[in-house]
């Protein structure tokens, strides 16, 4: 329609332009041209090209497809509820894959015989040393308290107030001094500095 309608009034410009008219009558007193209806200015008429965009059409719904995927979404739901929720791995507790690669055994070296006959013997003798010495501790610990046993009995048959005396503990034998943080209130708006750091957390989503 727009079209047809630019075309007619194209054709009315060109019949106008061809018909003869005297000059001196298209201009005014004042030699500027006169505005009369068969002399329109360009800026009278704009044409613009034609728009075909077809509007969109409203696509119909049906209610029955609408309770099919709503019944789909919900089933879904229903399995994922099912399925209990990932518990999140603790790679502290984890080996990694390359530190359980059983082909990489490290053997031991060959030592000669010499070698290794002289490290027999000497944790041998060293197992040796280590009995003697245990058992002269272990002697050393038992004439100690039997003679403390013996001394307590002489005491008390001494005096029953001294024996009491020495049977309770003494706080100075092993001086200790300890003073602890003192109690003070928090900082209500104090915010801890956590300093550079670089976040290699991973994200698990359920």
């Amino acid at each position: 329609m727009s079209i047809a309608v630019s075309r007619a009034l194209c054709r009315v410009l060109s019949r106008q332009a061809a018909v003869p008219t005297n000059v001196s009558s298209l201009m005014g007193v004042d030699g500027h041209v006169s505005q009369g209806p068969w002399f329109a200015s360009v800026l009278t008429l704009k044409t613009s090209a034609p728009l075909r965009a077809e509007p969109k059409k409203k696509k119909k719904v049906d209610p029955r497809r609408e309770q099919m995927v709503r019944e789909r979404l919900k089933k879904k739901l229903k399995k994922l509820e099912r399925v209990p929720p990932e518990l999140i791995p603790i790679e502290d507790f984890t080996t990694p894959a390359k530190y359980m690669d059983e082909t990489r055994v490290r053997g031991a070296p060959q030592l000669p015989f010499e070698e290794s006959e002289r490290r027999a013997l000497l944790l041998k003798e060293w197992s040796r040393y280590k009995q003697t010495q245990h058992r002269a501790e272990m002697e050393a610990v038992g004439l100690a308290v039997e003679a403390q046993r013996e001394a307590l009995e002489e005491l008390r048959l001494e005096s029953e107030e001294l024996y009491q005396a020495a049977l309770r503990p003494d706080p100075l034998l092993f001086p200790f001094n300890h003073q602890g943080p003192s109690y003070t209130p928090p900082k209500a708006q104090y915010e801890a500095p956590e300093g550079k750091y670089n976040n290699i957390t991973k994200v698990y989503t359920q």
